[in-house]
């Protein structure tokens, strides 16, 4: 099964390499949106994962974003940021951030965890490098 993916980034450059990377992993990459509404629009093509920053072209929506998909949509929310201590003990619904900028490994690490714990599988083992939210 393909999981769906959509990523939440305002910058261009950054943007267009998660999408590759997710591409190259093997993942549908459904599409990026910059703010609240063009991700409250994409959120409509159900994703079963998301990767969020936390600053957009709206401003620190991130969070709000972030915490809509899981729990209005049911998508499994990552933040990916240069400053995770703006989320401090977490976001309600999320599970984790990482760090900006992201290995390709690392992502690849975060994205496997994701599609486990979608599959609800009971040993799925969070990234080193992932703040796992409460």
């Amino acid at each position: 099964m393909t999981h769906q993916i959509m990523i939440v980034e305002d910058e261009f450059l950054i943007a267009m390499e998660l999408e590759q990377i997710v591409g190259n992993l093997g993942y549908d990459c459904i599409g990026v949106a910059d703010d609240t509404e063009s991700a409250l629009a994409l959120v409509r093509k159900k994703p079963g994962i998301a990767l969020v920053d936390v600053n957009l072209s709206d401003g620190p929506t991130g969070p709000i974003i972030g915490a809509r998909l899981a729990n209005e949509f049911g998508v499994k929310v990552v933040f990916i940021t240069a400053n995770p201590r703006l989320l401090g003990d977490g976001v309600e619904g999320t599970l984790g951030a990482v760090t900006k900028p992201v290995e390709i490994e690392v992502l690849k690490d975060v994205l496997n965890y994701l599609v486990d714990v979608s599959n609800d599988k009971d040993d799925a083992e969070p990234p080193q490098r992932m703040k796992l939210f409460d």
